[in-house]
């Protein structure tokens, strides 16, 4: 499905990310989880042809994405930014019409194949009802489902989310995580999301890939790669880890002071 190919990219002196090979599958739901500056909002833009690296390959679906027509890309591949203009003057319906646009000629109305796709993306994002409410007037986790919402509205098969649940309080957090839960397993959408909620990309993840200073230092599912090595060498942290339910989760505990400590799990993949 996408393919991240050697890829090498520096934006400055500080930040280079070189040789990355990143590789996800129809129907995954994979989450970049990183400190600050380690390269996964770079690496989604990348992928979403916003940047362009200057070595190396991003195959979607069998095609280079640098030699598709942006309207190709854009019918194949949504993404929705860590910021928005929570500004525009406009209704809900209006924002998802514009998630339209790759399907449309400049000029063109929507027809009523566009109306009930919008329609569509208002039920699955539970915002029937608000189609004719200003984007101001809602809150912060309704904007956020009317910005999915328009991202839905371009039919497409892979949704790259960047923070989607950053500046929300908890319950609106897990609305959308639930959102992006039913997105995968009803229509079997792919999704990549950078999250910088350990625990939550642990929880609704299928594999967590692990960035550190531009380099991909784990791959894997959660179960190998939320361990002490990792928390310790990624982050500088020690942690306490437990098996959930389902997903294991960690709390926190010091600043580390011991680097090497080793993965009881034997299939975790350290990268680097």
């Amino acid at each position: 499905m996408i393919s991240v190919n050697k890829v090498f990219y520096a934006h400055s002196e500080r930040f280079q990310m070189q040789n990355m090979n990143v590789h996800i599958k129809a129907g995954e739901v994979v989450s970049l989880i990183g400190p600050n500056g380690s390269g996964k909002s770079t690496l989604l833009r990348l992928v979403a042809r916003l940047l362009k690296q200057s070595e190396g390959d991003i195959i979607l679906d069998g095609k280079n994405i640098h030699t598709m027509k942006s309207a190709d890309v854009a019918k194949q591949l949504a993404m929705l930014p860590q910021m928005h203009d929570h500004q525009l003057d406009l209704t809900v319906k209006e924002l998802i019409e514009f998630g339209r646009g790759p399907h449309k000629s400049w000029s063109s109305r929507l027809n009523k194949e566009d109306e009930k796709i919008v329609d569509w993306a208002l039920s699955v994002t539970n915002l029937g009802g608000y189609e004719y409410r200003l984007l101001q007037s809602l809150s912060g986790g309704e904007r956020q489902r009317a910005w999915i919402a328009m991202t839905l509205a371009q039919r497409t098969n892979v949704l790259l989310l960047d923070e989607p649940t950053t500046f929300l309080d908890i319950v609106h957090q897990l609305e959308v995580m639930e959102l992006v839960k039913r997105l995968n397993e009803e229509f079997g959408m792919t999704i990549v999301m950078v999250l910088h909620d350990i625990n939550q990309a642990a929880q609704y993840s299928d594999r967590l890939l692990v960035l550190k200073r531009g380099q991909l230092q784990y791959d894997g599912i959660p179960e190998e790669v939320l361990c002490h090595e990792m928390f310790q060498r990624v982050f500088g942290i020690e942690v306490d880890i437990f098996q959930g339910s389902d997903k294991p989760f960690f709390t926190p505990k010091r600043i580390s002071k011991r680097r090497e400590a080793r993965c009881e799990q034997k299939n975790v993949l350290p990268l680097s």
